[in-house]
């Protein structure tokens, strides 16, 4: 969502118009769900993905059409069985979609663009209200206060909040194959470690930040919330164990650490020395990562992300 925006606003303070295109409801399997976005400028489709597949290239068309009449629009799709084998796809439904005029000239949107980013950078919560009925100007309006979605009823409604964050302690090969894997899929990994020579931002090109620590007191002044991710795959047991006795006391939904069920009783035996309890322990996930066989450290890193992306939508 975030570097949609500020695409848009780039193409608009370049003068050229766009066309936002998102997918407002959906029923049955399809390529994407609600929410899904694609920027189309006439270039064509620069940005997002609705699915790909007729869909989303019927969209681009008709986001063209739109940039040429300069008129928003709904546009409705229905998969049906047949055309779902013809393309060779193996899901359905129906899909409605609105494409949005925005004019190179609309200080409004410019605004909103700038007050999405601001949300972002301060790590607020707030919620995107669309306009999409018939014939509406396609207004589309940040909302701050969770109790003013009953006032826009008929819109559109989607959250915005700033990427889930994920500490990584340890920058060896793992965590070197973990965020490039990560940062696509909107985690923001920051990597902390003792060692000067695994926090240099090129072996972390796509991390938000790296962090070099103190071994004794390795979250020194990091502040850990309730929504954050630790994983811990340090270079050894003593490194592990004083990184999760201070998770452990902090907020964090999820605590996942790398090694084997041997070494995991070796350090829970020293935690619960230290005086943690058995609910305290729960909370640990190892050995980390979806049990999918993997060995290799990309093999390992996809298991990782994909129990990663599992916690996130744990209801």
């Amino acid at each position: 969502m975030r570097e949609l925006f500020t695409c848009i606003k780039e193409y608009l303070e370049q003068g050229e118009d766009v066309v936002l295109v998102t997918i407002v409801s959906s029923s049955g399997s399809t390529p994407r769900g609600m929410g899904a976005k694609m920027l189309v400028t006439k270039e064509g489709r620069v940005l997002g993905t609705i699915g790909g597949g007729q869909v989303e290239h019927v969209s681009e068309q008709a986001a063209l059409s739109v940039l040429a009449k300069k008129q928003s629009q709904l546009s409705y799709y229905q998969l049906k069985q047949n055309e779902i084998q013809d393309l060779g796809m193996i899901c359905g439904g129906d899909v409605t979609v609105y494409e949005k005029y925005i004019a190179s000239t609309d200080e409004s949107f410019l605004k909103l663009c700038t007050e999405i980013e601001e949300l972002y950078e301060e790590r607020g919560r707030g919620w995107l209200a669309v306009e999409t009925k018939k014939g509406s100007r396609g207004e589309m309006r940040l909302l701050n206060k969770q109790e003013e979605l009953a006032a826009y009823e008929g819109y559109y409604i989607e959250e915005i909040k700033a990427s889930e964050r994920v500490y990584i302690f340890g920058g060896g090969h793992v965590s070197q194959a973990l965020v490039p894997v990560l940062s696509p899929l909107d985690f923001s990994c920051i990597v902390l470690d003792d060692r000067e020579e695994f926090t240099q931002k090129e072996l972390f090109p796509s991390a938000a930040e790296t962090i070099l620590i103190d071994q004794e007191a390795p979250l020194g002044k990091v502040q850990i919330q309730a929504d954050d991710y630790v994983v811990i795959m340090t270079r050894g047991h003593k490194d592990d164990q004083r990184v999760l006795a201070e998770a452990l006391r902090t907020r964090a939904r999820y605590i996942g650490v790398i090694g084997s069920r041997k070494k995991k009783a070796g350090v829970f035996a020293r935690l619960q020395e230290m005086g943690f309890t058995e609910e305290s322990l729960a909370r640990i996930t190892t050995p980390i990562g979806l049990d999918i066989g993997a060995k290799t450290p990309a093999e390992i890193a996809i298991s990782i992300a994909g129990q990663l992306i599992q916690e996130r939508y744990r209801m």
